[in-house]
């Protein structure tokens, strides 16, 4: 049985990574009951700001708001902000030995910059600070308006960056996220961001939706993962309309990552982000699928 299960699953993912590749076939084959139950739904309009938000991703991948024009002054960011403390507060001894260890370059983790404060998976919670800031209605209006359909919330984490003094690697380096046709994470600045603290970065258009389809130049592959270096991804999209994701706590971040980005080299400061992620229903098992059945 066991067999056969194991097959199933396999055949499942074949059909899911085939699929992605034609959006036509990734809509209305794999998620065709998720697209029609969210065009057929009784929704309230979005806010000025979500709409503008959502025009900004259609257009380039990217968008930036803040947690006040967002939300306005429903508590979302600082609940979220007053449980990320508390949770700094109660890891302090680990966080610190962590922080050391990265900057004597002893961790031998895959990223040795990155600490996720909740675990590398942790199970999902929509009555969670962390859930009700990615169920909220901004940002779920937000992700089903991009997907055009229901969309499930997949993962959320806090995310430490230590500075290292290393060179770029992994995800330092731009890259494309794989695991579906769109992907839309959601980070959330709960520190102040600046060049030196290692900055999401992404090259505008690179998106499914966008205009730029020329591929850069690599360094290598990790993986199946090409990673590319500044020079090599501004000769296809310029440096100067890179967007980054700079600005004070609560800054906030949406982007389609399967358009090149990159992230995390923070050179003087520590980055802490809170980030959440949502692909189509189709994508994968588990998470928590957002919107009216």
């Amino acid at each position: 049985m066991s067999i056969i299960v194991d097959l199933a699953r396999s055949g499942r993912r074949i059909t899911r990574v085939a699929g992605r590749r034609n959006e036509f076939t990734w809509r209305y084959m794999l998620n065709l009951r998720p697209t029609v139950s969210w065009a057929l739904s009784s929704r309230a309009p979005l806010s000025g700001e979500c709409r503008r938000v959502l025009a900004d991703l259609d257009r380039d991948g990217v968008a930036l708001t803040t947690a006040g024009r967002l939300f306005g002054h429903d508590g979302a960011f600082a609940d979220l902000h007053s449980t990320f403390e508390r949770l700094m507060n109660d890891q302090a001894a680990e966080v610190e030995a962590i922080r050391n260890a990265a900057l004597n370059n002893d961790r031998t983790e895959q990223k040795p910059y990155l600490l996720s404060l909740l675990g590398e998976y942790p199970r999902l919670d929509a009555a969670s600070p962390y859930g009700r800031f990615a169920l909220s209605t901004q940002v779920t209006g937000i992700a089903q308006g991009y997907f055009g359909m229901r969309v499930a919330l997949r993962h959320y984490n806090i995310w430490c960056n230590f500075v290292t003094g290393r060179r770029p690697s992994q995800s330092q380096l731009w890259h494309r996220d794989p695991e579906d046709r769109y992907i839309l994470k959601v980070f959330v600045c709960l520190g102040d961001v600046d060049e030196n603290t290692g900055p999401f970065t992404y090259a505008p258009g690179t998106h499914p939706k966008g205009a730029v389809t020329r591929e850069p130049e690599f360094l290598f592959k990790d993986g199946k993962t090409p990673r590319s270096d500044d020079d090599q991804v501004g000769k296809i999209v310029s440096p100067e309309k890179w967007v980054r994701g700079i600005g004070p706590a609560g800054t906030i971040i949406f982007a389609d990552t399967r358009g090149l980005h990159k992230g995390g080299l923070a050179k003087s400061r520590e980055r802490y982000l809170y980030t959440a992620e949502f692909t189509s229903p189709n994508a994968g098992d588990g998470g928590i699928l957002t919107g009216r059945a």
